[in-house]
């Protein structure tokens, strides 16, 4: 039997897969259409006429294919047209294992929701024309500033486990209340727990699971720019924690308030205030101290 490989990507989009279990189906298209059952039979057909479901050897997967249990297909998604988000990324940085780049906010960094063409992983592939491009680590969409990507499959574990295991200093400047009363520099420190709210991270009691150092940098009137270190990573932690002090960043729709999902009426007239600003590291390859920092400036 041929080696399972994943099919390249096409246009900058890499395929999704799902795996083949023991069952009844006649056809392929029949497991798909329980499987999925929001894609009706005839997006599936489409598909496959497109030839966008493929088997684990890269063969095309027909209408009438056979269901064939314990192997593996892959198969490529279609959204509708994405209207594009009207900023550009810039690469800072490429050598043989890793790509810095500056994210513009609004710009998810992975395909996901009705995000995939429009998402800087998707155009950084195509401008590249690197397929084995993944990222490092992540930054929300509405966040703007650094991104890290590795280039080399057989190195990109060394890469992403410094982020796992908290080697990696990262620095973030933000543009949120000032408060006159809160002594800074400060670490603030508390528990985070997925809400009931989508998306939305809540405070609860417990150990302290996120940490961050929270220190002054300038005051104008009634905001300051402030510079955020997270010391651990979790979901919205620099947001969560800043509306939790009474300092939620300047146009921040989530925190404290969760305000409705735009769609694809985006007002890109208020980005949060929130850049990565600087990462440094020591290369697990070279052994050499990487500084990267983002050109982008967060404006009262």
């Amino acid at each position: 039997m041929s080696k399972l490989a994943k099919p390249a990507s096409r246009n900058g989009v890499g395929p999704s897969s799902v795996a083949l279990p023991p069952g009844q189906w006649l056809t392929v298209i029949d497991f798909l259409v329980e499987h999925f059952p929001a894609i009706p039979r005839s997006e599936w057909m489409t598909r496959m006429q497109r030839g966008d479901v493929l088997d684990a050897q890269g063969r095309i997967i027909h209408v009438a294919s056979a269901y064939q249990p314990h192997s593996k297909i892959f198969y490529f998604r279609s959204l509708p047209e994405e209207a594009r988000i009207p900023f550009d990324e810039v690469v800072l940085y490429q050598d043989d294992y890793l790509v810095a780049v500056d994210k513009p906010h609004f710009l998810p960094v992975t395909p996901a929701g009705r995000y995939l063409q429009e998402t800087l992983l998707v155009r950084l592939k195509r401008s590249l024309n690197i397929d084995t491009l993944a990222p490092m680590h992540r930054i929300d969409r509405d966040t703007a500033g650094l991104v890290l990507f590795t280039i080399q499959p057989h190195t990109r574990n060394l890469y992403q486990t410094l982020f796992r295991e908290r080697s990696v200093s990262k620095q973030y400047e933000a543009i949120a209340p000032y408060r006159a009363d809160l002594a800074l520099p400060t670490v603030y420190r508390s528990r985070l727990l997925e809400s009931a709210a989508f998306m939305k991270m809540e405070e609860v009691e417990g150990v302290p699971n996120a940490e961050t150092a929270i220190d002054l940098m300038e005051v104008q009137g009634a905001l300051a720019r402030y510079r955020l270190e997270p010391v651990s990573g979790q979901k919205h932690q620099l947001r969560a924690h800043m509306a939790a002090l009474g300092m939620p960043i300047v146009n921040d729709r989530i925190y404290p308030e969760l305000y409705p999902d735009e769609g694809a009426e985006q007002d890109y007239s208020q980005p949060l205030k929130l850049l990565a600003k600087t990462i440094s590291f020591t290369d697990p390859i070279s052994r050499q101290l990487r500084q990267f920092e983002s050109r982008q400036h967060l404006s009262f």
